[in-house]
């Protein structure tokens, strides 16, 4: 039987895609947050989405994740919504 060339703590490849998904959120997020106008409130929500990534970092329950995921999802969606309605 021929030895695996991976690493041991090497991720399958669902928890392979589950980290492009969570990366690309994050992305998404900062990206939102450099729109915001004021500087001490783009500095604290770039702070809070760090912080809430860096938390979460070590979860591996594929619900928790998923959870997670959408919650993220609906916050990003409402800091856009906010940030249109100042834009108008």
């Amino acid at each position: 039987m021929a030895a695996s060339h991976l690493p041991p703590a090497a991720l399958t490849l669902k928890q392979f895609l589950r980290r492009q998904q969570v990366l690309l959120l994050y992305r998404k997020i900062l990206r939102v947050i450099r729109q915001v106008p004021s500087d001490a409130d783009r500095k604290y929500l770039q702070d809070w989405a760090r912080e809430e990534f860096k938390r979460n970092r070590s979860a591996t329950e594929e619900d928790t994740i998923w959870m997670m995921m959408t919650q993220g999802k609906m916050q990003l969606k409402e800091l856009e919504r906010t940030l249109a309605l100042a834009k108008s």
